[in-house]
């Protein structure tokens, strides 16, 4: 039983990241013949920088496919029979997949769509109660860095809390830990520019900082490289 555990754990962290660094934010724009999001805005494959690449809608297409490769890891330990902690585990490495894609040297969004994707299978509620979270405070802020950030953090806390009052499995402190622990970390260069009141805004703006728009994936100064539009 020991041994079974033990390869499910080995396929939720290998499947989880290896479905996790697909970068649909690469392939959706090059199978329309658009530009590499790569080369342009922040660098980065989230829906934000694929937005400025190929547009709303196409951003939209690969964000839903982000959120997908993620529940398919979870579903997929679950299909193998994996409980708990296989799939808490699959979750969290198709995040870190996202991030940090072997497939793309390692380079990614910011792992908001796949966490969305895990959370869908193994949280839910918690994810439904957050997501108001997420809509009314980038309706009130206009930086999709800030809604990212505060939804990930609410929902950690009461993860945890649901953990605390609840028989779940310690594995799921972990999860209410680790999730908002990942996407914190690759937003550092965001929580740095909003310290300084430099992070961008959606839609115009009379200040310094330029236009966005997207999931909190890849907010970044517009500088770094100039826009192509197709």
């Amino acid at each position: 039983m020991q041994t079974i555990d033990l390869v499910r754990v080995a396929v939720a962290l290998v499947g989880g990241y290896l479905l996790g660094g697909i970068p649909f934010g690469i392939i959706v724009p090059r199978l329309i013949g658009g530009p590499d999001p790569r080369t342009i805005g922040s660098g980065r494959t989230g829906g934000a920088n694929v937005s400025r690449a190929v547009g709303y809608r196409w951003a939209a297409v690969s964000g839903l496919l982000d959120v997908a490769k993620a529940s398919a890891a979870v579903l997929l330990v679950i299909a193998i029979g994996g409980g708990d902690v296989p799939r808490i585990l699959a979750a969290l490495a198709a995040i870190v997949g996202h991030s940090r894609s072997p497939f793309i040297a390692m380079h990614g969004g910011r792992g908001v769509a796949p966490a969305t994707g895990g959370a869908l299978i193994i949280a839910p509620v918690i994810l439904a109660a957050i997501f108001p979270v997420f809509i009314i405070t980038i309706a009130l802020t206009r930086v999709s860095s800030i809604g990212s950030l505060s939804a990930s953090l609410i929902g950690g806390i009461v993860m945890i809390v649901v953990a605390a009052v609840s028989p779940l499995a310690p594995i799921y402190f972990v999860y209410g830990v680790g999730v908002p622990g990942l996407i914190w970390l690759f937003h550092l260069d965001n929580i740095e520019r909003l310290l300084r009141g430099q992070e961008r805004q959606i839609g115009p703006s009379s200040g310094p900082a330029a236009t966005s728009a997207g999931t909190g994936d890849d907010q970044e100064p517009a500088n770094r490289a100039t826009e192509k539009r197709p």
